[in-house]
């Protein structure tokens, strides 16, 4: 099942894509979910509370809050939902992008193309659902990418996860949980046994720490650097990276 809300101030509008998703819906017979909403306070609550989509339409230009700073504060408990702008104007097409937009959509809609849109957003966040996490965090539920992750660290019972964009995320459970959960995907690596790194944002190793892209320190203890170093590099040579 896939959950798309969809906000606008704009009931005509609403109503429109409201109908081309349920046309979508019987046409590519898919199960969807879907969420109006007229107001961005009401969504922003739902997704406070842990309510959680695959996709969000968002109208730019709405009273009260605009749609960038409501994506804004959407980023804050869910890195992982696709947001499509859908606004009248381009003025704030390269904002759209700093808070991770998948697409920014110019009105008016028309269906051919608003169903090719739905088409690749789809095919997208079954993608992403494949390379995903789901963090249980005192503000609620929290759904993270792989690709965002660049490490993490335990610290007492709690899971600390350091995104690309500085976001620090923290959830209870134990490292070596995470590392069995993450088994399948080579490019984690546990160096040290309070720390899991992405090695996609691996910048240097040396013999006593790992610097990571964001210059994050983390350290390895005795002995095992050529054991990290070696791992490292079968990934940096599957990847096809230039190795010197």
């Amino acid at each position: 099942m896939t959950r798309i809300a969809f906000c606008d101030d704009d009931a005509a509008l609403l109503h429109q894509m409201q109908d081309f998703l349920e046309q979508y819906r019987t046409l590519r017979g898919v199960q969807l979910e879907l969420a109006p909403y007229t107001k961005p306070v009401e969504l922003l609550a739902d997704i406070e509370a842990g309510v959680r989509f695959d996709v969000l339409f968002l109208d730019v230009l709405m009273p009260g809050i605009n749609g960038i700073n409501a994506a804004r504060e959407i980023r804050r408990y869910d890195t992982a939902v696709q947001i499509i702008f859908v606004t009248s104007s381009s003025e704030f097409a390269v904002q759209s992008y700093v808070v991770g937009a998948y697409y920014y959509q110019l009105k008016p809609i028309w269906k051919d193309s608003f169903f090719r849109l739905t088409d690749a957003v789809l095919a997208e966040c079954r993608k992403r659902t494949q390379h995903s996490l789901i963090l249980r965090c005192k503000s609620g539920v929290t759904r993270i990418t792989l690709d965002s992750l660049e490490y993490c660290e335990v610290q007492g019972r709690t899971l600390v996860f350091h995104l690309l964009d500085g976001t620090v995320i923290e959830s209870s459970g134990s490292m070596d949980e995470l590392a069995r959960q993450l088994a399948d995907y080579p490019g984690f690596l546990r160096p040290h046994r309070s720390y899991l790194v992405n090695m996609e944002y691996i910048h240097n190793i040396t013999a006593k720490s790992i610097t990571m892209e964001s210059l994050a320190e983390v350290p390895l203890p005795h002995g095992r650097f050529t054991a990290v170093r070696d791992q490292y590099l079968e990934y940096a040579f599957a990847g096809k990276k230039v190795v010197l």
